[in-house]
């Protein structure tokens, strides 16, 4: 982990009409050559986010995983399901303790 907890450093990017969080997450960490793990789960048609740069779910415990916000905002579904559109700002947060450390304690069950 950089020492100033930032793996990819803010940038602005160009997407396209229906992109998601999750296209976009997927495309910048490629070109960045960042290590990205994810599950997905038909059944509900959601991706999860398992990893960021070796940093795993559950790395720090059993309420620890990555997050997404949107705006400033943790949307209460999964990356795959969220659209962009102009001027969206996404930002992936790790969280130890479900949430709580990050600001989000009232967006349990939005992980990536």
């Amino acid at each position: 982990m950089p020492s100033n907890g930032a793996i990819l450093s803010a940038k602005t990017v160009t997407f396209t009409e229906k992109e998601t969080v999750f296209d976009v997450l997927k495309r910048e960490t490629k070109a960045a050559g960042i290590k990205l793990a994810f599950a997905e789960n038909p059944m509900f048609n959601s991706v999860y986010i398992r990893e960021i740069n070796n940093l795993e779910e559950f790395d720090c415990g059993e309420l620890s995983g990555w997050m997404y916000k949107v705006n400033g905002v943790f949307p209460n579904y999964g990356c795959s399901a969220y659209t962009l559109g102009q001027g969206d700002v996404i930002e992936w947060v790790y969280t130890c303790d479900l949430g709580n450390d990050v600001g989000g304690a009232s967006a349990v069950g939005t992980q990536g």
